[in-house]
């Protein structure tokens, strides 16, 4: 499993982000709080994305643990933005371990993460991988699940797909091929953020002015609530919509 995080709303440094709340993503790199069987740590690799002003994202991406790299806490303290997605990593079993298979994937402005695993794979993903262009497959940052979701999902988004739709079809079609998958996805494009809790938790917190997605809660703060199971959150910095994922 991983942990993860999206941001939207008035800019804030990534330390107060990343690294100043009581249990951070920093901190649930080392002593997360709510893996639900899916590990004990996230020590193989992190990322963290963000939007300088209305620029194309900026991103960061390193396979060691995130406690062990001695830049992000600086860069962190003088980087601002209104908009960042990041994560850690907890590998599955046989995936590598590697800077292109830490989240956040990218394309563009779009940004994608995922919390959790798909069953069966890579035999339950067969079928599903053969509807893609080759050189998506060949391509591919990582040889994970991970990275295969984003490719599912990119693919849908490149034909016109709407984001939700895409993120909710993709959800679907994988719990469908593989039972059991835990599908906590992230999806951003700096202005608009799409979310699923499927399998695994997810958390939200909305003021009138910002919105956090998360995996578990970074402080003990009123305000947050956690999205139940099978649902998809749509959210910009001032509005939050959430429905429940339809199955195919």
């Amino acid at each position: 499993m991983c942990r993860h995080l999206a941001y939207l709303g008035p800019p804030v440094t990534l330390r107060e982000l990343l690294l100043d709340p009581p249990y951070s993503l920093s901190r649930q790199s080392w002593s997360p709080r709510d893996m639900r069987g899916g590990g004990t740590i996230n020590a193989d690799g992190f990322g963290v994305a963000w939007y300088p002003g209305d620029g194309p994202p900026v991103r960061y991406r390193r396979a060691q643990p995130f406690w062990s790299d001695s830049t992000i806490a600086e860069l962190a303290a003088v980087t601002s933005s209104g908009a960042v997605l990041a994560a850690v990593r907890s590998a599955t079993v046989g995936m590598p371990v590697a800077d292109g298979a830490a989240a956040p994937f990218a394309e563009g402005r779009w940004l994608f993460s995922h919390n959790g695993v798909v069953r069966g794979w890579p035999d339950s993903m067969v079928a599903l991988a053969a509807e893609l262009p080759i050189r998506d497959l060949l391509t591919l940052d990582a040889a994970t699940d991970s990275a295969l979701l984003w490719a599912l999902v990119r693919d849908r988004l490149r034909a016109g797909v709407a984001p939700a739709r895409a993120v909710a079809d993709t959800v679907t079609s994988v719990a469908a091929a593989a039972p059991g998958s835990r599908l906590n996805l992230l999806l951003t494009d700096g202005r608009t953020v799409i979310a699923t809790a499927v399998g695994h938790a997810l958390s939200l917190r909305a003021t009138p002015t910002s919105v956090l997605l998360a995996s578990e809660p970074h402080d003990d703060e009123p305000g947050w609530r956690q999205v139940p199971d099978g649902q998809l959150v749509q959210a910009t910095a001032t509005e939050v919509r959430q429905r429940t994922i339809a199955a195919r």
